[in-house]
Protein backbone atom coordinates (compact mmCIF):
# COMPACT_ATOMS: atom_id res chain seq x y z
CA UNK A 1 0.00 0.00 0.00
CA UNK A 2 1.18 3.36 -0.67
CA UNK A 3 3.51 5.77 1.78
CA UNK A 4 4.18 9.56 1.38
CA UNK A 5 6.61 10.48 -0.14
CA UNK A 6 8.67 14.50 -0.12
CA UNK A 7 7.43 15.95 -3.37
CA UNK A 8 11.37 16.44 -4.85
CA UNK A 9 11.57 12.50 -5.63
CA UNK A 10 15.90 12.96 -5.70
CA UNK A 11 15.77 14.48 -2.38
CA UNK A 12 13.12 11.33 -1.26
CA UNK A 13 16.17 8.85 -2.96
CA UNK A 14 19.08 10.91 -1.32
CA UNK A 15 18.19 10.69 1.83
CA UNK A 16 16.40 7.00 1.89
CA UNK A 17 19.59 5.54 0.63
CA UNK A 18 21.92 7.48 3.63
CA UNK A 19 19.14 6.30 5.92
CA UNK A 20 21.15 4.21 8.90
CA UNK A 21 17.66 1.83 9.18
CA UNK A 22 18.28 1.36 5.39
CA UNK A 23 21.25 0.07 5.21
CA UNK A 24 20.77 -2.19 8.21
CA UNK A 25 17.95 -3.80 6.92
CA UNK A 26 19.91 -4.51 3.50
CA UNK A 27 23.05 -5.63 5.76
CA UNK A 28 20.39 -8.18 8.10
CA UNK A 29 18.22 -8.98 5.02
CA UNK A 30 14.93 -7.44 5.58
CA UNK A 31 12.70 -6.53 3.25
CA UNK A 32 12.35 -2.53 4.70
CA UNK A 33 13.28 -0.58 7.14
CA UNK A 34 10.13 -1.04 9.03
CA UNK A 35 10.80 -3.89 10.54
CA UNK A 36 12.73 -1.63 12.89
CA UNK A 37 9.56 -0.24 14.30
CA UNK A 38 8.31 -3.53 14.81
CA UNK A 39 11.43 -4.71 16.60
CA UNK A 40 11.86 -1.33 18.84
CA UNK A 41 8.21 -2.25 20.15
CA UNK A 42 8.65 -5.93 20.51
CA UNK A 43 11.57 -5.48 22.53
CA UNK A 44 9.97 -3.18 24.93
CA UNK A 45 6.66 -4.76 25.22
CA UNK A 46 7.69 -8.59 25.07
CA UNK A 47 4.95 -8.62 21.93
CA UNK A 48 6.29 -12.05 19.85
CA UNK A 49 6.38 -15.26 21.38
CA UNK A 50 7.96 -19.15 19.99
CA UNK A 51 4.41 -20.82 19.42
CA UNK A 52 2.37 -17.81 18.69
CA UNK A 53 -0.38 -17.28 15.84
CA UNK A 54 -0.03 -13.81 14.26
CA UNK A 55 -2.15 -11.71 11.69
CA UNK A 56 0.08 -9.63 9.87
CA UNK A 57 -2.23 -7.01 7.70
CA UNK A 58 -0.55 -4.99 5.12
CA UNK A 59 2.27 -6.87 4.94
CA UNK A 60 3.83 -6.28 2.15
CA UNK A 61 6.81 -6.06 0.84
CA UNK A 62 7.38 -8.29 4.15
CA UNK A 63 9.83 -7.03 6.69
CA UNK A 64 7.09 -7.38 9.68
CA UNK A 65 6.45 -10.79 8.69
CA UNK A 66 10.37 -11.82 8.10
CA UNK A 67 10.49 -10.96 12.14
CA UNK A 68 7.28 -12.49 13.28
CA UNK A 69 8.14 -15.71 11.83
CA UNK A 70 11.78 -16.04 13.15
CA UNK A 71 10.22 -15.29 16.71
CA UNK A 72 7.36 -17.72 16.43
CA UNK A 73 9.55 -20.52 15.06
CA UNK A 74 8.07 -23.96 13.67
CA UNK A 75 5.96 -24.11 16.45
CA UNK A 76 4.15 -20.61 15.55
CA UNK A 77 2.29 -19.33 12.68
CA UNK A 78 2.04 -15.81 10.51
CA UNK A 79 -0.81 -15.58 8.31
CA UNK A 80 -0.11 -12.47 5.85
CA UNK A 81 -2.46 -10.56 3.84
CA UNK A 82 -1.25 -7.14 1.52
CA UNK A 83 -3.30 -5.90 -1.72
CA UNK A 84 -0.02 -5.97 -3.40
CA UNK A 85 2.02 -8.73 -4.22
CA UNK A 86 5.11 -10.33 -1.40
CA UNK A 87 7.87 -12.14 -2.32
CA UNK A 88 7.22 -15.59 -0.60
CA UNK A 89 8.56 -15.99 2.69
CA UNK A 90 8.98 -19.29 4.26
CA UNK A 91 6.84 -20.63 6.38
CA UNK A 92 4.68 -17.30 6.19
CA UNK A 93 1.26 -18.12 4.39
CA UNK A 94 0.54 -14.97 2.12
CA UNK A 95 -2.74 -13.51 0.99
CA UNK A 96 -2.99 -11.92 -1.83
CA UNK A 97 -6.13 -9.72 -1.37
CA UNK A 98 -8.19 -6.33 -0.37
CA UNK A 99 -8.73 -7.20 3.67
CA UNK A 100 -11.52 -4.84 3.04
CA UNK A 101 -13.30 -6.83 0.89
CA UNK A 102 -15.38 -10.51 1.95
CA UNK A 103 -13.03 -12.57 0.03
CA UNK A 104 -10.07 -11.30 1.58
CA UNK A 105 -11.67 -11.44 4.62
CA UNK A 106 -12.97 -14.83 4.39
CA UNK A 107 -9.63 -16.05 3.14
CA UNK A 108 -7.84 -14.92 6.25
CA UNK A 109 -10.29 -16.40 8.40
CA UNK A 110 -10.07 -19.99 6.46
CA UNK A 111 -6.04 -19.26 6.99
CA UNK A 112 -6.21 -18.99 11.11
CA UNK A 113 -8.84 -22.06 10.94
CA UNK A 114 -11.16 -19.43 12.66
CA UNK A 115 -9.71 -20.07 15.60
CA UNK A 116 -8.21 -16.98 18.14
CA UNK A 117 -4.90 -15.53 17.51
CA UNK A 118 -2.36 -13.68 19.85
CA UNK A 119 -1.35 -10.81 17.70
CA UNK A 120 -2.98 -8.76 14.96
CA UNK A 121 -0.15 -6.19 13.46
CA UNK A 122 -1.29 -3.82 11.12
CA UNK A 123 0.41 -1.82 9.15
CA UNK A 124 -1.46 -0.92 6.36
CA UNK A 125 -2.56 2.40 4.82
CA UNK A 126 -5.06 3.60 1.63
CA UNK A 127 -3.76 4.60 -1.79
CA UNK A 128 -2.91 7.86 -0.97
CA UNK A 129 -4.84 11.30 -3.18
CA UNK A 130 -3.28 13.78 -1.68
CA UNK A 131 -5.93 15.27 -0.26
CA UNK A 132 -5.48 14.85 3.41
CA UNK A 133 -9.07 14.92 5.00
CA UNK A 134 -9.67 11.84 2.25
CA UNK A 135 -6.50 10.38 2.92
CA UNK A 136 -6.97 10.50 7.04
CA UNK A 137 -10.77 9.23 6.79
CA UNK A 138 -9.21 6.00 4.27
CA UNK A 139 -7.47 4.99 6.64
CA UNK A 140 -9.06 5.26 9.84
CA UNK A 141 -11.68 3.59 7.85
CA UNK A 142 -8.90 0.50 7.65
CA UNK A 143 -7.89 0.94 11.42
CA UNK A 144 -11.34 0.10 12.22
CA UNK A 145 -11.71 -2.50 9.89
CA UNK A 146 -8.29 -4.30 11.53
CA UNK A 147 -9.36 -2.70 15.25
CA UNK A 148 -12.57 -5.33 14.49
CA UNK A 149 -11.36 -7.60 13.09
CA UNK A 150 -8.78 -8.18 16.24
CA UNK A 151 -11.74 -7.40 18.29
CA UNK A 152 -13.27 -10.76 17.12
CA UNK A 153 -10.20 -13.01 16.72
CA UNK A 154 -7.65 -12.00 19.75
CA UNK A 155 -7.46 -14.33 22.43
CA UNK A 156 -8.46 -12.38 25.51
CA UNK A 157 -4.67 -11.44 26.46
CA UNK A 158 -4.24 -11.31 22.94
CA UNK A 159 -2.33 -7.87 21.30
CA UNK A 160 -3.60 -5.74 18.79
CA UNK A 161 -0.46 -3.14 17.15
CA UNK A 162 -2.04 -0.85 14.27
CA UNK A 163 -0.28 2.27 12.45
CA UNK A 164 -1.99 5.23 12.33
CA UNK A 165 -1.26 8.94 11.54
CA UNK A 166 -1.77 12.08 13.54
CA UNK A 167 -4.26 14.50 12.64
CA UNK A 168 -8.30 14.45 12.06
CA UNK A 169 -9.76 11.35 13.24
CA UNK A 170 -6.71 10.02 15.58
CA UNK A 171 -8.58 11.22 19.10
CA UNK A 172 -11.94 9.58 18.13
CA UNK A 173 -9.66 6.49 16.59
CA UNK A 174 -8.04 6.64 20.19
CA UNK A 175 -11.42 6.36 21.94
CA UNK A 176 -12.83 3.77 20.42
CA UNK A 177 -10.01 1.78 20.92
CA UNK A 178 -10.15 2.30 24.54
CA UNK A 179 -14.10 1.43 24.64
CA UNK A 180 -12.95 -1.95 23.71
CA UNK A 181 -9.57 -3.13 25.02
CA UNK A 182 -8.35 -3.08 28.90
CA UNK A 183 -5.33 -0.91 27.75
CA UNK A 184 -4.00 1.61 25.19
CA UNK A 185 -0.68 2.89 24.11
CA UNK A 186 0.88 4.95 22.04
CA UNK A 187 4.37 4.12 20.59
CA UNK A 188 6.46 6.47 18.88
CA UNK A 189 9.77 3.80 17.76
CA UNK A 190 13.45 5.48 17.10
CA UNK A 191 12.94 4.25 13.38
CA UNK A 192 10.08 6.39 12.34
CA UNK A 193 11.32 9.06 11.22
CA UNK A 194 11.05 12.12 12.98
CA UNK A 195 8.89 14.59 10.54
CA UNK A 196 6.49 11.67 10.16
CA UNK A 197 3.13 11.85 11.74
CA UNK A 198 3.21 8.01 12.11
CA UNK A 199 2.26 6.79 15.91
CA UNK A 200 1.56 2.71 16.37
CA UNK A 201 -1.18 1.72 19.04
CA UNK A 202 -0.88 -1.00 21.19
CA UNK A 203 -3.92 -2.75 22.76
CA UNK A 204 -4.22 -5.46 25.20
CA UNK A 205 -6.68 -7.29 26.53
CA UNK A 206 -10.60 -7.46 24.58
CA UNK A 207 -13.35 -6.22 26.34
CA UNK A 208 -16.13 -7.86 24.40
CA UNK A 209 -14.35 -11.89 23.71
CA UNK A 210 -17.50 -12.12 21.42
CA UNK A 211 -16.18 -8.89 19.35
CA UNK A 212 -17.45 -5.24 19.27
CA UNK A 213 -21.16 -5.63 20.49
CA UNK A 214 -22.17 -2.40 18.44
CA UNK A 215 -21.01 -3.32 14.86
CA UNK A 216 -19.76 -6.27 13.09
CA UNK A 217 -16.26 -7.52 12.57
CA UNK A 218 -17.19 -6.87 8.88
CA UNK A 219 -16.92 -3.30 7.35
CA UNK A 220 -18.95 -2.90 3.87
CA UNK A 221 -15.98 -1.85 1.06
Amino acid sequence: MSKARPKNSRDWVKRHLSDPYVKKANEEGYRSRAVYKLQEIDQAEKLIKPGMVIVDLGSAPGGWSQMAIKKVGTTGKVVAIDLLPMEAIERVHFIQADFSADAGLDAVVEAIENQPVDLVISDMAPNLTGIVITDQARLYALGELAMEFAARFLKLNGVFLVKVFQGDGFEPFVKLLRSNFVRVDAKKPDASRDESREVYLLARGVKHPEGIPQAGWRVDA
